[in-house]
C-alpha cells in the first residue's frame, strides 16, 4: 500500500479538492484566525464535498514547523504517475497538439514546483521525469507548485533516452534548452507536437539527450553570469510556445 501525503497551505489544499483528489482529513490549527477570501474558499469547498475537519493544537503542526502550512494541513492519498506511451495515443485522440516537458536530474524542489506551475499555466499536457535524480512527488512540490501538481500529469520513466526516441517515432519535435546554443529560442517554430528538455543547472542537459534533440535552443544572458534559473529558462520558453500557437490558432485559411 502505498503511503500517505500530507499537502500543507491553503492555495494548495484547494487545488487539491479542486482535481477531486481524496482527501482523507483537514486539519485547522486550534485558535487560528483567517478571514482571507482563499480561506473561506477552502471552508467552502470542504463543506460542499463534505470533507471531514478536526481542529487540533498547534503541536499538531510541529512536524511542519519549518513549513509555510499556514494553519491547515490534509492527509491525501498519493499522486498518481503515468507512462507518457499510455497518455500521448489519447492526447492524439483529443485533438492535441502535445506539448511535453521532459526534466533532466532537476532535484531542487523549488525549480520542480515553479516549473510544474507555469507548465499548468502555460497549457503543457505533461511533465516527463526519470525515477532518480530528480526532486520527490510530495507534500513539499505541493506547495512550491501551489498546487498545480494537481493539473498536470506527471510520467514517471525508468528509460528517459528510451522515452526519447518514442517521442521522436511519435512525431514530436524535441528540443532541448541549453547555454551553448547560439540559436535563440525565439527563432524555432515550436507550432507541431514538441518536447521540451529542461537540464539541471549545474551541468544542463545531458550530452546523450543534445545528440538526438532536433533543435536545441540558448537565451542570452550578461557575459559573466553562466546561465538563468532554470525555472526561468523554462517560462520564457513555455510563452513564446503559447504566443506561437495562439497566433497560428487566429490563421483562418
Amino acid at each position: 500500500m502505498k503511503k500517505l501525503e500530507i499537502v500543507y497551505g491553503i492555495h494548495p489544499l484547494i487545488e487539491a479538492i479542486i482535481a477531486k483528489r481524496t482527501i482523507r482529513t483537514l486539519f485547522f490549527q486550534k485558535g487560528l484566525r483567517q478571514v482571507s477570501n482563499a480561506y473561506k474558499k477552502l471552508i467552502h469547498l470542504s463543506n460542499k464535498e463534505h470533507i471531514p475537519i478536526q481542529t487540533v493544537s498547534k503541536q499538531k503542526f510541529y512536524q511542519l514547523r519549518n513549513k509555510n502550512h499556514q494553519g491547515v494541513f490534509a492527509i491525501i492519498y498519493p499522486i498518481e504517475t503515468y507512462h507518457i506511451e499510455d497518455l500521448l495515443p489519447i492526447f492524439y485522440e483529443k485533438g492535441k497538439n502535445p506539448l511535453l516537458i521532459i526534466l533532466d536530474r532537476i532535484t531542487d524542489v523549488r525549480n520542480f514546483g515553479s516549473i510544474i506551475r507555469t507548465s499548468a499555466c502555460a497549457g503543457v499536457d505533461a511533465i516527463i521525469i526519470p525515477k532518480k535524480d530528480t526532486a520527490m512527488i510530495g507534500s513539499d512540490s505541493i506547495k512550491t507548485s501551489s498546487g498545480a501538481l494537481f493539473k498536470v500529469p506527471i510520467c514517471q520513466e525508468k528509460n528517459i533516452l528510451n522515452t526519447i526516441e518514442f517521442l521522436k517515432n511519435s512525431g514530436l519535435k524535441i528540443v532541448s534548452a541549453t547555454e551553448k546554443s547560439n540559436i535563440y529560442w525565439y527563432n524555432i517554430d515550436f507550432s507541431g507536437p514538441v518536447a521540451l528538455i529542461l537540464g539541471n543547472e549545474e551541468k544542463g542537459v545531458s550530452s546523450k539527450y543534445l545528440t538526438i534533440s532536433y533543435e536545441k535552443v540558448g537565451i542570452p544572458v550578461i557575459k559573466g553570469i553562466s546561465s538563468l534559473n532554470v525555472s526561468v529558462a523554462c517560462g520564457i520558453i513555455l510563452y513564446e510556445i503559447y504566443r506561437q500557437r495562439k497566433y497560428q490558432s487566429k490563421i483562418h485559411f
